[in-house]
């Protein structure tokens, strides 16, 4: 009848708990000293599981601050309340606990289940209820056991067979189907929907593996079908155009033969009446030898002008030019296709024609306007010289010359000539150097950069996208670098052209191949590295090597397809070795550079032979002249006169009557003194501290070089608008799709180990109550940050020098960037799902799947972003070590119980930190009010608060949004171009 009086108030709670929270010994488990319980006064109810009463006289006010004074009638604390030592009343337990009285064990004198013993030399003093319901901050909570139902604090039900309970439930919850529910089970068995998943998912891949590249192959075939129909009909037209043509110069021979007899016989006034009848009987006789079904397709033809059925073959007609369809008109892709191998067809025609040297040839090329042009770039640089810096080494010295438009110039000599130091120089990317000397174009003292729209750089390595087909490479650089306002069909009539001058048609709908999957021959990958470029259309072009590892007749082949470029008016520049005679025969001009850079000839290369027998030099017999002039370079041949190699250069200058050298002096008296002695070169030496200190500065300068070339604007001269970043965006992205789906067995396999370590994960890690399930979460963040972190260093780490091609070029490096993370982003929402189909249904966590998919979500979006920035800045092999280190160094940092100094605010600004703040609040919020407070101290051990689930997430997002900013600075800064 007294509960009233027995029941804690407000403030006798408020001191339970405050001290429980702020106790330093957390073996200690009473109450400190307070108004009735005190080191002089301790009365009964201060012992645990028992209360005292205020006295029925007192009125007690539940809700008092002021803790009031209970000292009478102590009893044991009642059954479904708990009395904590040190505090004289009693606290209800909540609901959800079991809290039944205790049993004296007679053996240890200890009441059973709680564990307080009775106060010795007190033989009256009997076990009460709970002496705690929970030790704030420990965790032995007095919860109704997992796998039964408490309906009060007093009544335990056990769950029967079918159904379970978790601490945190109210009521029984049915099994779902295909799980295993035994009685007494606080959580259902949901292995088989893991097992039958992993079978879904497994079937799905192998499904995307083997049908991604039958869809591409399709529509590929789809195309080559349109295409082959095209070529066929723009063939047969044409053919039915020669025969009509040929017939009707027939018929003029014939017409001219008769009138020519008849003048001979008759008179010329019989002649001049009867002329229109013989006139018009030869025109008969004419049409009856002729077919009429190649009468009525030609004349059906020539009736259409609209039509895209090739090219009229009357030359000169301008009626049909007018009335031809433009590339802006042809929409359909057999439209595109006719219309590009018409103008192929009609292109060969010409050719035949100005091969023949016909009038009618003649006239049309003097006459025919639809011939695009394309802009002159001529290079001329006087006194030319790069010098190391640092080193104060020349690189090139004192190159004088003119590269000119029309013209194939070659560039040979020795090894260490400097012959791609001279390229470069050129194209303006001698980076380290110290140039001197001027370089003009078009006659004025401009930059090659303003023109790098139109200027196409062949590099010596094959630089060609494994992974996509002969034609998809042309087709992007073809779209990317084209002008803008080009139509769509002549951009398709420029890769036509090209495809067909390097002899790639066979292997066009061949992938290039790669160093693991083989594709075409090392050749054809040569003319397809130098056809990337030609697609563009420059007006200058520069080659590396572009024919080493080619034999003879596919040197000779893409020869010929560079010469047709330069009759267009392209200027065209390449270092080459060892060419045939034949070969050497077709360049304009020949470079000749001695060692250190020197010229030796720069000139016609008809000359050449010329020059060199004036100072003595004569080239064998069966001898081809540049090996002769290279092994003379080279010193392995000694000239027959009295000369020396290093006369050479020398003799070159004072040829052209350029200015010598000063430290090159003697050896134009040694040249006029005619004598072969060798001139002895003071070479200064220098300590170890003196090299080592050079070699610092000239890597930092080349560094400090490089990243102002990056940064260099120049003004765009070369009067081409490329494509907007939105369209080579566009461009980009269906690349990387194709090469993505080219890759689906790596994208494949990237799954099925998230499948894999989701299920061994969530079957090994065992949820946790009082730790909210944070081993499976730490083993979760490790394994899903370090997966998709090596996964996400192939988007730059495997094309980083097609990237440097490409963006030399112009393209634009954003959109490069902005489509690779997009197609990644594809991973980003797939993989979460993936590992969690898996580790949810084999680890069973308190909190949602939606909950455990949305901190997934955002933590791989802040891993992808920081494994670019390890693909961009670093080399591979590195870039992979930090993947494996960051996630599992942080993480265990950011786990770490006892944090101090450094290692605290390094764990607090760390992303493990955030996705495990996530998932344990997302876990903590399903336990309701009683069984959340039981965790407050596990939440307040990890600085963890329910109120930061958002800001965890924003801050992980925030994190990748930044790692991507800093990724596409280091691609533009720190790329070499």
């Amino acid at each position: 009848g007294d509960l009233g009086h027995r029941l804690c108030t407000a403030a006798e709670i408020k001191v339970y708990f405050s001290n429980f929270f702020d106790k330093v010994d957390k073996d200690v488990h009473h109450v400190g000293p307070n108004k009735n319980c005190n080191l002089s006064y301790w009365s009964p109810g201060c012992e645990p599981g028992w209360a005292c009463s205020t006295g029925t006289s007192q009125k007690v006010d539940i809700k008092t601050t002021i803790m009031p004074s209970r000292n009478k009638d102590c009893e044991p604390c009642c059954e479904g309340f708990f009395c904590p030592r040190g505090l004289t009343c009693m606290i209800p337990c909540p609901l959800g606990a079991y809290c039944p009285m205790a049993s004296l064990n007679r053996i240890t004198g200890v009441c059973d289940p709680y564990g307080y013993q009775i106060p010795p030399g007190k033989n009256n003093h009997t076990c009460g209820s709970a002496d705690s319901w929970v030790p704030v901050g420990e965790g032995g909570e007095l919860f109704c056991s997992p796998g039964s139902y408490c309906p009060t604090t007093t009544i335990t039900i056990p769950c029967s067979s079918g159904e379970f309970h978790n601490i945190y439930f109210f009521f029984f919850a049915a099994c779902f189907k295909l799980t295993s529910c035994p009685p007494n089970t606080a959580n259902q068995n949901l292995h088989a929907y893991g097992i039958i998943l992993i079978v879904i998912l497994t079937t799905s891949l192998l499904i995307i593996v083997n049908c991604s590249d039958q869809a591409l192959s399709t529509r590929e075939r789809r195309a080559a079908k349109r295409r082959e129909d095209a070529a066929k009909h723009a063939r047969e037209t044409a053919q039915a155009r020669h025969r009509w043509k040929a017939a009707q110069d027939l018929s003029k021979i014939r017409q001219i033969g008769l009138q020519e007899q008849i003048s001979r016989t008759f008179s010329r006034k019989k002649s001049s009446k009867q002329g229109g009848a013989m006139e018009s009987m030869d025109k008969s006789q004419t049409s009856n030898d002729g077919s009429k079904d190649l009468t009525n397709m030609v004349r059906s033809i020539d009736d259409d002008p609209h039509g895209h059925d090739g090219f009229h073959m009357k030359i000169g007609d301008k009626n049909i030019k007018k009335h031809a369809p433009k590339g802006k008109q042809l929409h359909t892709h057999s439209q595109i296709f006719k219309y590009a191998y018409g103008q192929l067809e009609k292109e060969k025609a010409m050719e035949e024609d100005h091969s023949n040297m016909t009038f009618s040839g003649v006239i049309s090329m003097a006459t025919d306007t639809d011939v695009r042009s394309r802009p002159v770039i001529e290079v001329a640089f006087k006194d030319l010289t790069l010098t190391l810096k640092g080193k104060k080494k020349h690189l090139l010295r004192c190159v004088t010359g003119k590269l000119m438009p029309g013209r194939v110039s070659a560039v040979m000599g020795p090894s260490g000539a400097g012959k791609t130091t001279f390229l470069s120089a050129l194209l303006g990317k001698a980076t380290g150097c110290t140039r001197t000397g001027s370089i003009l174009i078009n006659g004025k003292n401009e930059s090659i950069l303003c023109y790098k729209k139109i200027v196409g750089f062949v590099p010596q390595d094959d630089t060609v996208h494994g992974n996509l087909t002969v034609e998809e490479n042309l087709r992007f650089n073809a779209r990317c670098r084209l002008s803008a306002d080009m139509p769509k069909a002549d951009k398709v009539l420029v890769i036509e052209r090209v495809i067909e001058s390097l002899g790639l048609q066979a292997v066009r709908d061949s992938l290039v191949g790669t160093v693991e999957k083989r594709g075409i021959s090392g050749g054809q990958r040569k003319r397809v590295n130098v056809g990337i470029e030609m697609v563009m259309e420059p007006s200058l072009l520069i080659l590396d090597e572009p024919t080493t590892g080619l034999d003879s007749s596919s040197s000779q082949l893409l020869l010929k397809a560079l010469r047709r470029e330069a009759l267009e008016g392209v200027n065209i520049c390449m270092v080459i070795h060892q060419p045939s005679y034949a070969m050497f025969k077709m360049f304009d001009d020949f470079i000749l550079l001695a060692k250190g850079g020197l010229t030796v000839y720069h000139g016609p290369t008809k000359k050449v032979e010329e020059y060199f027998s004036g100072i003595g030099i004569v080239v064998p017999d069966r001898v081809t002249p540049p090996d002769h002039y290279i092994d003379i370079l080279e010193g392995i041949i000694k000239p027959s006169n009295n000369m020396t190699h290093e006369e050479l250069p020398v003799r070159w200058m004072l040829h052209n009557g350029y200015p010598v050298p000063p430290d090159m002096l003697e050896l134009c008296d040694q040249i006029a003194k005619g004598s072969s002695e060798k001139t002895q070169m003071v070479v200064e030496e220098h300590s170890f501290a003196g090299e080592l200190w050079q070699d610092v500065r000239c890597h930092v300068e080349l560094h400090k070089d490089q990243v102002h070339l990056n940064f260099l604007q120049s003004k765009d001269l070369s009067n081409r608008r490329n494509p907007s970043i939105l369209r080579q965006y566009r461009y980009y992205l269906g690349r990387v799709t194709k090469q993505r789906l080219r890759e689906a067995r790596l994208q494949a396999a990237d799954l099925l180990i998230l499948l894999l370590a989701g299920a061994c994960l969530g079957t090994l890690a065992k949820v946790d109550d009082e730790t909210f399930g944070s081993t499976g979460y730490t083993y979760t963040v490790i394994a899903v940050s370090l997966l998709c972190m090596i996964s996400a260093l192939r988007s730059f780490s495997l094309d980083k020098l097609h990237y440097m091609r490409e963006s030399a070029s112009g393209i634009s490096s954003l959109a490069y960037f902005l489509s690779k993370d997009t197609l990644d982003l594809f991973n980003t929402i797939l993989k979460p799902l993936v590992y969690l189909s898996m580790f949810y249904f084999f680890n069973s966590p308190r909190s949602t799947f939606e909950d455990n998919y949305v901190v997934l979500l955002c933590l791989v979006y802040c891993v992808t972003g920081l494994a670019y920035i390890f693909a961009i800045y670093l080399e591979p092999s590195s870039a992979q070590l930090c993947s494996v280190l960051v996630p599992v160094v942080l993480t265990l940092v950011a786990t770490q119980e006892e944090q101090t100094g450094l290692v605290k605010y390094l764990g607090r600004l760390c992303f493990p930190k955030w996705a495990m703040e996530a998932f344990i609040i997302a876990n903590a919020e399903r336990y309701s009010g009683v069984w959340l407070l039981t965790r407050c101290a596990s939440l307040r051990q990890s600085n963890y608060a329910l109120s930061h689930w958002s800001l965890s997430l924003s801050l992980l997002i925030l994190t990748g949004v930044i790692s991507r900013f800093v990724a596409y600075f280091l691609l533009i800064t720190f790329q070499k171009k």
